[in-house]
Formats: C-alpha cells, structure tokens, sequence
C-alpha cells in the first residue's frame, strides 16, 4: 500500500492560507488536515477528534515529557500542538497529510520529520499583506502592528523551504499548490518500487 506524504504548509496571517488549502482540499480526496491538540475547552460545535484533540494540562504536560508531540506552543494561557501518533496513522493509511502551523512550528516539525515537504505561501507584497490585514476591520491598530513585524521575521525563511506559493490571484494560487501535490506524488521514491515497464 502506498504511504502518505507529510506537507508542512505555512506563511504569514493574511496571506489566505486557510482559503487556498480548502479549496485544494476539496477537489482532492487524498489529503487530510491534521487536527491539533489543545488544553483550552471545545468551543459550541467543536467536536473532539475532529477539530481539535481536547486534553487537559496534565495530559497535555505529560505528552510533551514523552515526546509526543512534533512540534507544541503555548499562546494565550492555553497549549496547542501536533501530536505524531494520528499523522503517523494517517499516513500509513495513504493519506497525504498536511499540517497548517505557524512558521516557527514548521521549522521545529521539519527538525524532527526532514522528510516532510514544505510549503511556503507569501502575499504578492508586503504592502499588500499590510492592507489585507487592515481591511479585515476585526482587530486594533496594535494588533495589526504586531502582526506585520512577525510577519516581516517569517518571510525570512522562505528560503529554508522546497516550495514558495504566492497568493496573488486566488485561482493561480490554488492551481499552483495542486500542481505540488501532483508532482510530488509522482517522484520515483514514492513510487514503492514500482516501475513502469514499455513492451
């Protein structure tokens, strides 16, 4: 059975990530979202499993002591992480498995998995990123602030991955990261010894 690559998909806040990967997602059955694990409570409809692993500090504080996770952050009084065993698992069932993480969470992933492929996606500008952020009209002029001078360090290593997507044009955009899940599936390496033979 073919196994599953491990995507490490990541960028900026506002460069449309979230959109990008579920229009991707939704044409192609093959890839699944990895589902984080976090100490804070299910919010209305969340459903554990499926939206997040709902642990509670111990558990999570334990799982960080034995290794558990690829990568793990503490934001806002609450922890959030990736727990390897669910990725392992899916993978071994042929999924393709995407982790949407912060850069700084990419880079600690890829240090344990340097086989994992990784996805940059950057904003046409910075000036355009800066206007995206604004035109959301959902946070302070502080907040935004701080954003962009995160955002500034991030793009700094884009450089350290194997893909960089530019979300410009929308379509483009979702055309260029299928066009990386394609090629990447038909290296030779993933093939499993398979060969195709001409008579």
């Amino acid at each position: 059975m073919r196994k599953g690559t491990l995507y490490i998909f990541t960028g900026p806040s506002g460069t449309g990530k979230g959109t990008l990967l579920s229009r991707v997602m939704a044409q192609d059955d093959r890839l699944f979202l990895s589902v984080s694990a976090t100490t804070r409570a299910p919010r209305q409809g969340e459903q554990a499993g499926v939206h997040y692993f709902f642990l509670s500090r111990e558990e999570f504080d334990r799982r960080v002591e034995a290794g558990a996770f690829l990568e793990y952050a503490h934001y806002v009084g609450n922890s959030y992480g990736t727990l390897e065993a669910p990725v392992q698992q899916k993978l071994e069932e042929g999924y393709d498995v995407v982790l949407e993480i912060e850069v700084q969470g990419a880079m600690a992933v890829h240090s344990k998995r340097p086989d994992a492929v990784m996805i940059f996606v950057a904003p046409p500008s910075f000036d355009e990123l800066a206007s995206r952020l604004r035109g959301r009209g959902t946070e302070s002029e502080e907040t935004v602030e701080a954003r962009l001078a995160t955002a500034r360090e991030e793009l700094r290593h884009q450089e350290e991955f194997d893909y960089l997507v530019v979300n410009d044009d929308l379509k483009a955009a979702v055309r260029d990261l299928s066009a990386i899940f394609i090629a990447e599936r038909c290296r030779i390496s993933r093939k499993n010894g398979e060969v195709h033979t001409i008579k």
